[in-house]
């Protein structure tokens, strides 16, 4: 048995062990961001030479080691002393976040789990019998589009609706990563696309840029391309985020039908560098797909330019509304009618004939 005073000098050596890791990592950290040509050891004082690991350190990698031992009591008394709902579902925050959403609402992202248009990614509105890999939707029967296929991870609604209004209109940039991850898998999940890709966002008038200071679409791209490098990379990725320009200011398309989507992105994107993507094979990004309208114009801006194809990848497809129930909203959100594209000009509402 150990006597009080053993005891206490066992917490006491301890403790000074502890601080002497810390103090050692810190100093570690401050050697390699002051740019010294050397390898540095970072080991606990008990080890001898024989067993440390002799590496070369960055800062960034020496910083993780650190919030890695820190993380666990800071985020339980970071959540104590300043609490924080998520913005999603009102719930408080468990852990410290550049986005506060909690984990339960990041995993209420599902799928779509219908038949789809094997091109546009349109719903069919049927059951699947086995026999849907190359069904189309009228649209694509009559008039093929100017991309190969377009695909997109979720419905417009819900949890993944907010989260995009989180990021385009409340400038919560971090939201673009982990949506960046679930653009990431569908992109892989593609039969057949090429493994040498040019991506390009979905471009912003100059004004519209200016007053968002971001464009949401270029950094889904980039966040998806991160993703993908990680999951797939053998694949050649790069982003070409100023070919593809807008020259005029376009209306708003939320509320408007299909037809008055097409005349107006009608002539709006032109490339201003067709030498980048000449004979290449272009991933067109943006944030919603409604009723295809934006990703027509651009990708055939992109085909005009000397693309050899082009694949379109969103976040959220808004499907016909007469085949999904729409969600309830809460009220702080703007109502549905504002926000996608209606199919039939007879169900636009009367407000927008006022405005």
């Amino acid at each position: 048995m150990l006597s009080a005073a053993q005891k206490y000098e066992f917490k006491l050596t301890r403790s000074r062990n502890r601080s002497t890791w810390i103090c050692a990592t810190f100093r570690c950290i401050l050697l390699c961001n002051g740019g010294s040509d050397h390898r540095e050891r970072c080991v606990f004082p008990s080890q001898r030479d024989a067993n440390a690991l002799d590496v070369r350190q960055t800062g960034t990698s020496a910083w993780r080691a650190v919030a890695r031992v820190l993380r666990s009591p800071v985020d339980s008394l970071g959540c104590a002393l300043f609490p924080a709902p998520c913005r999603l579902c009102g719930e408080s925050l468990l852990h410290l976040s550049r986005v506060p959403v909690c984990n339960s609402c990041w995993q209420q992202l599902p799928e779509q789990n219908e038949i789809l248009c094997a091109i546009c990614g349109e719903a069919l509105g049927i059951q699947d019998f086995g026999e849907a890999d190359r069904l189309l939707c009228r649209f694509c029967r009559t008039t093929a589009p100017p991309f190969e296929r377009a695909v997109a991870h979720g419905l417009y609604q819900d949890k993944l609706r907010e989260l995009l209004h989180l990021l385009k209109y409340d400038g919560m940039e971090p939201v673009s990563a982990p949506l960046g991850q679930l653009l990431a898998r569908q992109i892989a999940a593609v039969e057949g696309i090429p493994k040498k890709l040019v991506v390009v966002p979905v471009p912003l008038f100059r004004s519209k840029h200016r007053q968002r200071s971001f464009n949401q679409a270029e950094l889904l791209a980039r966040a998806a391309i991160k993703a993908l490098r990680q999951a797939r990379p053998e694949w050649k990725l790069s982003v070409a985020a100023g070919v593809l320009e807008r020259r005029r200011a376009t209306e708003s398309q939320a509320g408007l039908t299909p037809h008055q989507r097409r005349a107006n992105v009608r002539g709006a994107f032109f490339v201003s560098a067709p030498e980048k993507i000449k004979g290449a094979d272009l991933l067109l990004i943006d944030d919603i797909y409604t009723t295809g309208a934006t990703a027509r114009a651009c990708a055939q801006a992109l085909r005009r330019a000397g693309a050899a194809s082009v694949y379109v990848a969103t976040v959220a497809r808004a499907q016909r509304q007469e085949r999904i129930q729409p969600p309830v909203l809460p009220a702080t959100l703007a109502p549905m009618h504002e926000d996608v594209a209606f199919w039939d000009a007879e169900l636009v509402p009367a407000v927008r004939g006022g405005s």
